[in-house]
C-alpha cells in the first residue's frame, strides 16, 4: 500500500470515512473543525484508496483519529499500515506519544499494535469509546 499525506481533507479520506463510519456504522456527525488542522493519510492500493486516518496535536499531544479501511481492502494489515505511518509523523514531529480515542469493539487490535487502553469508557453517538496510548521511541 501506498501512503500519501496531505494537509487537508482530501476527497478520498471522505470518501473512505463516508462509507465506513456513516453508511456502515451510523455515525452522523464523521465530520468537524479538527480536520482544518489534522494531517490526513491516505493509503492506496493498484490506485484505489483503501485505508485512511489523521494526526494532530492538541495541548502537546498527538491524537490518532478516524482511522478506517474500505470493507473490501479489510483483513490485509492495511489497518497497521496506515497507524505504522501516522506514528512516524508524529515522531517526525518529535512528539514522544499518540493517544487514540478507540471503539471499545476494536480495542484488542489497538493493544496488539502497543496501545495501553486509560480512563473511563464513554459514548460518541452511542458507540463506547476508550482512550488507548502509545509511547513511542
Amino acid at each position: 500500500m501506498e501512503i500519501k499525506s496531505f494537509n487537508f481533507l482530501p476527497d478520498d479520506a471522505k470518501r473512505i470515512r463516508e462509507a465506513v463510519f456513516m453508511q456502515e456504522q451510523g455515525f452522523k456527525n464523521e465530520f468537524d473543525d479538527i480536520d482544518g488542522i489534522a494531517v490526513h493519510l491516505v493509503g492506496f492500493e493498484n490506485g484505489e484508496a483503501a485505508a485512511t486516518c489523521r494526526i494532530f496535536a492538541e495541548n502537546g499531544e498527538y491524537i490518532l483519529g478516524r482511522v478506517a479501511v474500505m470493507k473490501e481492502f479489510r483483513g490485509r494489515g492495511f489497518g497497521s499500515e496506515i497507524i505504522t505511518q501516522a506514528e512516524k509523523e508524529v515522531i517526525k514531529r518529535e512528539g514522544k506519544s499518540l493517544s487514540a480515542h478507540s471503539q471499545c469493539r476494536i480495542r484488542e487490535f489497538y493493544e496488539s499494535l502497543g496501545y495501553e487502553g486509560f480512563g473511563e469508557i464513554d459514548y460518541d453517538e452511542y458507540c463506547p469509546h476508550i482512550w488507548m496510548k502509545k509511547q513511542l521511541q
